[in-house]
């Protein structure tokens, strides 16, 4: 069985190549080729760009008369994208480059232009020194002088890299650590020192509170215990029956007597108490009036009572030190001689 793709040929044994005839084509024929842009071009007709690399079915020929170390020159015909016009470019085997003929521009050969132009520039001096040799002495004390400043700057280069590198940047590095490191101790501390300053105001505060609530405790405990003991007018409200019992209700009488002399003075002195405490007479003692005379004793004893009261409110305050506490008992007791 054959093979399906066979790239050989059966040859007779009476083969004679030399008897194939020879087809006449004109040098200058050309060719279709598939090819990509070499380089950036902008159409002259449109102002189409044509980028690197976009392919095309180009027509290829050979340029006559044109060679180069006996290299031939190819030319390629491609058309726009966008306005089909004809853009012709060709080989330049001398740069390994391509050359732009008609039909578009080139673009981005900024590098290119650069290396013509120093091209020309070289070419101009040769021709100068050609002829001109005070021109090749000039030319080779410039291009002393720029090797001198070239090595100058190349040595301050290299000095200047020295110097970095001997600079310790591992201990740069080490020391910046070792500061971080005291700084944020040192706020460490001064953060641990304002929380015991304020944790220690919060305490004495509540310190000062608490003694204070404490002195009032005590004000108010004093204060209770002293409303609870024996008050001094507590001697001008005590009733018939206390004043009728023997001997077991004297010591407190003997007590309240004591505790209102001690705040008002004694009933018997001579002072201004004196004539607005009235002492009770006891019960055998006291005859009772008759109804004849029991409307002139009211009137006195009403009369008396406002002559003591007119009498106390003029003085005010007693040498003594009473004030209107002894009004109230003065008041008081002519309230109970009237009753009685």
């Amino acid at each position: 069985m054959s093979e399906r793709k066979v790239l050989n040929k059966y040859y007779p044994p009476d083969f004679d190549p030399s008897k194939i005839p020879k087809l006449k084509l004109p040098k200058d024929r050309q060719y279709v080729v598939r090819l990509m842009a070499p380089f950036n071009m902008r159409c002259k007709t449109c102002g189409e760009y044509i980028y690197k690399g976009k392919k095309f079915n180009a027509r290829k020929e050979t340029v006559q008369n044109e060679h180069y170390m006996g290299l031939p020159i190819f030319r390629f015909y491609i058309k726009c994208t966008r306005c089909l016009a004809e853009i012709t470019f060709k080989t330049d085997p001398e740069n390994t480059d391509y050359a732009m003929e008609h039909g578009a521009t080139r673009n981005f050969q900024a590098e290119k232009l650069i290396e013509e132009e120093e091209k020309r520039i070289h070419q101009e001096r040769e021709d100068e020194e050609l002829n001109n040799p005070m021109k090749v002495l000039e030319n080779r004390t410039k291009d002393s002088k720029m090797e001198m400043e070239v090595l100058e700057n190349l040595q301050e280069l290299k000095e200047l890299n020295q110097r970095q590198a001997q600079v310790d940047f591992e201990g740069m590095i080490d020391q910046y650590r070792e500061l971080e490191k005291r700084e944020k101790e040192r706020e460490k501390e001064e953060d641990e020192r304002e929380t015991k300053e304020m944790l220690e105001r919060v305490l004495v505060k509540r310190l000062r509170d608490s003694d204070s609530d404490s002195e009032e405790e005590e004000e108010s405990s004093s204060q209770s215990k002293t409303a609870g003991a024996d008050k001094p007018t507590d001697i001008l409200t005590t009733d018939k029956h206390e004043e009728a019992q023997g001997s077991s209700s004297g010591g407190v009488k003997r007590a309240k007597v004591e505790s209102w002399e001690r705040s008002v003075g004694t009933l018997g002195g001579k002072g201004a108490l004196s004539s607005l405490v009235v002492r009770k007479k006891p019960a055998a003692m006291i005859r009772k009036p008759s109804t004849e005379e029991a409307p002139p004793a009211s009137k006195t004893g009403s009369k008396t009572s406002t002559t003591d009261t007119t009498n106390a409110s003029k003085t005010g305050a007693t040498p003594n030190g009473s004030s209107s506490l002894s009004l109230l008992g003065a008041y008081s007791d002519s309230d109970s001689n009237e009753s009685e």
